[in-house]
């Protein structure tokens, strides 16, 4: 069982739990991005047992009626061990979703995977008509030839700023750089991209200057944020009738997950202090 001080950032254990958790999200009107918590699996059966989970998770997603998509981690479901296994189970996961009307989202992870989960993204996106998106990260120098790359791909690019440490000679490591970065990409991709843009921030700024790209262009897009973080704001944008996502993870491995949301920003530091201490 999840304890209450975790339960900000994580919807529980199970999938009935995360489907529960959903259904409350969607009477906000903002929609779920359901990710099973695991990654860096180095043998296949576990990779296998996570591809054969998210498959009954889209079942399940598509029994419940809730509106939910997907995302898959490529070092979960078998990259480590080799990029013939991340593929198939991929596709199996891509496939079952695409027959049951998901979405699947691939999340991007360091440096090393990009090349990887950039061909199967590519690939599938093509074969399954778009049902497919992938993130992009705007601190990585190659981001630019890789959104050109990706501008006629059918199915959606998620844009976020990038939390891997990555080397300086690939990425950029100041905040101010990057921040220019990522509005220059949102630019090019209100512009270039045709199936809509994915703005995976939770900065104020980037989300207002991708609502005057929106009103500039004409392009569809959405917000994404995580589960635990700015919810009200997530709220107020679907309101506005910005369509919002929030990405809900669930599962066993729930702790390492809660470490990093609560490390990574003050204000998830100190409200896991007041859980400890009951304030």
């Amino acid at each position: 069982m999840i304890p209450p001080i975790a339960s900000r950032f994580v919807a529980g254990e199970t999938p009935a739990e995360a489907i529960e958790y959903v259904d409350g999200l969607n009477d906000r009107d903002v929609a779920a991005i359901l990710n099973l918590l695991g990654e860096h699996y180095h043998e296949r059966p576990p990779a296998d047992e996570d591809a054969a989970a998210y498959r009954d998770l889209v079942t399940d997603i598509a029994d419940s009626d809730v509106d939910a998509c997907i995302s898959v981690k490529p070092s979960q479901i078998g990259l480590d061990v080799g990029e013939d296994v991340f593929r198939e189970n991929l596709e199996s996961i891509v496939e079952t979703a695409d027959d049951h009307g998901v979405f699947t989202w691939v999340d991007m992870e360091d440096h090393e995977t990009t090349d990887a989960t950039l061909d199967a993204f590519e690939d599938f996106a093509r074969k399954y008509d778009g049902d497919v998106g992938v993130c992009i990260q705007a601190n990585l120098k190659r981001t630019e030839g890789d959104l050109e790359r990706l501008a006629d791909v059918p199915g959606k690019v998620r844009l976020v700023k990038g939390a891997y440490d990555e080397p300086s000679e690939i990425a950029y490591k100041q905040k101010e750089r990057v921040n220019e970065a990522y509005r220059d990409y949102l630019e090019y991709m209100f512009r270039e991209f045709d199936d809509g843009v994915a703005v995976g921030s939770h900065d104020p700024a980037m989300i207002e200057h991708a609502a005057g790209l929106h009103d500039e262009h004409g392009t569809d897009y959405e917000v994404q944020m995580l589960m635990g973080i700015r919810e009200d704001a997530q709220t107020e944008l679907a309101a506005d009738g910005v369509e919002t996502y929030q990405y809900v993870p669930y599962g066993d491995k729930w702790f390492s997950y809660f470490y990093r949301r609560a490390m990574e920003r003050k204000e998830n530091l100190l409200f896991a202090v007041r859980a400890v201490l009951g304030r």
